[in-house]
């Protein structure tokens, strides 16, 4: 199935197809390894029979869930997959983006459940390794079930992209933007839906048991305590895993898109090349984290494994960069005069390999940083907890306060590294943006060994919660455990921040395709862009009032986002409380250990609340540029995309970090200091990460895939909006927006006359 194409230069024949078919080898090898050591985890001691128990309670709940909420976006992606044959395009392309949507979606949807159905296994094999006082082992069984779901999710992104080209040769860009919006949009609502489960169970755990009952964090007693380890795996695992998904699918479509245009036959190619040498580091860095009789801790061994493994991805693309792409623009195919001239004296090996080393520099720089912010013994989490001693109020500032600094850091960081891609360019904006989608794909060089490490949070986590539920494990098995813990909270963080950059790397690169595809839905009007206002050039003037009001709505609607994630989690947690109150009050046997609580009515709640709430943020994400690109232009349209990418980036990680700070403060002051666990310090603490819950692991990641869900429907919507508005139907992208904007009105005021489990 071959589509047509008489406009484009760009071919895919001959020895570049051979590449495209080794991708596709590639990728399919790397979802064998995932399988080798799928079966590697599982082979492990999986402890005692108390352990066993609950653990299978925490699997069936995790399940239960997923299974919920796919019923519940087959919906959405039903409908989502009969619009997009409202498109303008041919129908051959159409039916593609359609088709390779679904495949999207279900790849995203496969690479989190897959995820979570490991890590479920897993997190009960590493606690028998801690209770067998073998760390490095607990260490190895959780980097290596995560690293099933790296290669799960690089396997799978290859598999897509690799199939794309090879069906479509040089019109896969069009038929990937569904691609990367199926998965870009199920990871949004697995962010979001996960994220209040998790959140809402581990915040009603730790107000009724830790604070008011005076209760450790996992004590089984506590009717919320099943509920929290599944909400880990479902918001933590699955959620976070279809998020990396989705990072390395949109960025391979920015990428392509653009690399079509600047590079010709050779922009089809190159972005597949990088992640599929990413692939091969992935597996080196996933077998070189062991845990050694010198290390620390666990960070140690998983920050050398990192940095070893990007310093491998550097020098093998280098190699390859300099082995497939010619010294000079003019011997490259599938070019025209003009953009050869264009591109001047630009080297494209100089070019390619700049902007990987670029990406790959951003990943061990955010690494470095955001450890900084939210490790356990540097400065910043130091102060926030010495801060406990004045109460909750100093530590809640205290933790607002690094979330507010680190997010100027690490967009200043970001900015950086957009600002050093897009130099590369030259001058020619083509060439510019390419450089930063391909920063993009170099810095997912690394993301086996990165959702490896994200994965090792929730399954440490888990791990603890099974070995205080379970008693079996105690003195040095404990100790691995709470250690492994902490290690955990801060390579979550690190990951979130990794992702958050992923997302505006691919944001960007997305919003240079957007300026295109205006360009090319005019010239396809017949018009001459030049001729036109500046919004058609692809030039946003913020001068103009629509394109200022465009601003502000993109950077209000991730506030907006953002507050209705945590006023889900708020209220999901407040039911929560009620529930775990009411059974310790009808229930008094259960603090004598004479009773057994009800632990799958809380799982009940929290399933319920959180695919209760899943509407209205999709609703926004999908809708909200939709309103504004028809309502107000496409100008507006764009600078409502560059307001959200500026807003998001903050605030993703303003919340990240001031969240992990008051998680690890809480780490320390249960580690002894400041009055250790029951202490007026503890209780200042549990209240600082209780309001970092949601920030850390319900809005602030998902405002990642938020950020890529608008700039794909951007892309996707802006031939429709041009050509209607220059095909004198104006009238019609005014009700087209009107009817968008009504839409979100009706969802946020039905969230609000939506009722709790509490009653009041």
């Amino acid at each position: 199935m071959r589509a047509a194409s008489s406009q484009s230069l760009v071919t895919v024949e001959g020895s570049n197809l051979t590449y495209v078919y080794v991708v596709l080898a590639i990728s399919l090898i790397a979802l064998g390894i995932a399988w080798a050591l799928r079966a590697q985890v599982l082979a492990q001691s999986d402890g005692t029979a108390k352990m066993r128990e609950i653990a299978e309670a925490v699997q069936e709940g995790a399940a239960a869930y997923l299974a919920r909420q796919f019923r519940t976006l087959s919906y959405f992606v039903g409908i989502v997959f009969v619009l997009l044959f409202a498109l303008p395009g041919d129908m051959d392309i159409r039916i593609g983006r359609s088709i390779f949507f679904l495949l999207g979606a279900g790849f995203s949807a496969l690479v989190g459940y897959n995820g979570m159905w490991l890590a479920v296994r897993a997190n009960v094999r590493v606690a028998d390794a801690a209770r067998n006082k073998d760390a490095e082992k607990a260490v190895r069984i959780a980097f290596r079930t995560g690293g099933v779901v790296g290669m799960t999710t690089v396997g799978l992104g290859l598999v897509g992209a690799s199939l794309v080209v090879i069906i479509y040769r040089e019109n896969a860009p069009a038929v990937l933007e569904g691609f990367g919006f199926g998965a870009a949009m199920l990871a949004m609502f697995m962010r979001v839906g996960g994220g209040i489960f998790t959140k809402a169970a581990d915040v009603g755990a730790d107000l009724v048991g830790k604070v008011e009952k005076n209760i450790p964090e996992d004590d089984p007693r506590n009717a919320a305590t099943i509920a929290d380890n599944v909400g880990d795996n479902v918001g933590d695992c699955a959620g976070m895993a279809a998020d990396l998904f989705e990072s390395y699918a949109v960025t391979l479509v920015a990428a392509l898109i653009l690399g079509k245009a600047a590079l010709g036959d050779a922009g089809l190619i190159y972005p597949l090349i990088v992640p599929a040498i990413g692939t091969v580091t992935a597996v080196i860095g996933i077998f070189l984290t062991r845990l050694r009789k010198t290390d620390k801790n666990a960070m140690q061994a998983i920050n050398r494994s990192f940095f070893l493994s990007a310093l491998i991805s550097a020098v093998l693309t280098g190699l390859a960069t300099f082995t497939y792409l010619p010294s000079d623009f003019k011997l490259l195919s599938g070019l025209s005069p003009e953009a050869i001239a264009a591109a001047g004296n630009t080297n494209p090996r100089v070019l390619a390999f700049g902007a990987v080393l670029i990406g790959i520099a951003l990943a061990a720089a955010i690494q470095v940083l955001t450890g900084f912010f939210t490790e356990v013994g540097k400065r910043p989490v130091n102060d926030v907890a010495a801060s406990s001693q004045t109460g909750a109020a100093t530590v809640i500032l205290a933790g607002i306060a690094v979330g507010f600094e680190s997010a100027v850091y690490s967009a200043i960081l970001i900015a950086a590294a957009v600002f050093g891609a897009f130099a590369l360019g030259g001058g020619s904006i083509v060439l510019s943006l390419l450089a930063i989608a391909i920063a993009g794909t170099g810095l997912l060089t690394t993301v086996g060994v990165i959702v490896a490490m994200d994965t090792f949070g929730p399954i440490s986590d888990n791990a603890q919660g099974i070995a205080e539920m379970s008693g079996d494990v105690k003195g040095e098995g404990a100790q691995i455990l709470t250690s492994l813990d902490a290690v955990g909270n801060t390579t979550k963080a690190i990951t979130k921040g990794i992702a958050i950059a992923t997302a505006v790397l691919a944001a960007t690169a997305l919003f240079g395709a957007f300026t295109d595809a205006i360009k090319q839905a005019v010239k396809d009007a017949g018009q001459v862009a030049g001729n036109l206002g500046l919004e058609y050039q692809g030039v946003l003037d913020v001068a103009n009032p629509r394109n200022l009001v465009g601003l502000i709505i993109g950077a209000a609607v991730v506030f907006l986002f953002s507050g209705l994630a945590v006023n889900a989690v708020s209220r999901a947690a407040g039911a929560v409380v009620m529930e775990v109150r009411n059974q310790f009050k009808l229930h008094p046997g259960i603090m004598k250990g004479t009773e057994k609580p009800e632990y799958g009515r809380v799982v009940d709640i929290c399933t319920r609340d959180s695919l209760r709430e899943l509407a209205t943020p999709g609703l926004l994400a999908v809708m909200a540029p939709i309103a504004v690109g028809f309502g107000l232009g496409v100008g507006a349209l764009g600078a409502y995309l560059a307001g959200a990418i500026g807003t998001g980036t903050l605030m993703a990680v303003f919340l990240s970090n001031s969240g992990g700070a008051w998680d690890n403060a809480k780490k320390m002051v249960e580690d002894g200091n400041y009055g250790g666990k029951g202490s007026d310090a503890h209780t200042a603490t549990i209240v600082g990460d209780t309001v970092g819950d949601p920030f850390k692991d319900t809005a602030g990641p998902a405002i990642n895939p938020l950020i890529k869900v608008m700039n794909l429907v951007g892309l996707l919507v802006t031939p429709a909006i041009v050509s209607f508005a220059l095909g004198g139907n104006s009238n019609i992208n005014t009700i087209i927006g009107v009817v968008a904007t009504l839409i979100i009105v009706a969802a946020l005021v039905r969230n609000r006359r939506q009722s709790t489990s509490i009653e009041y």
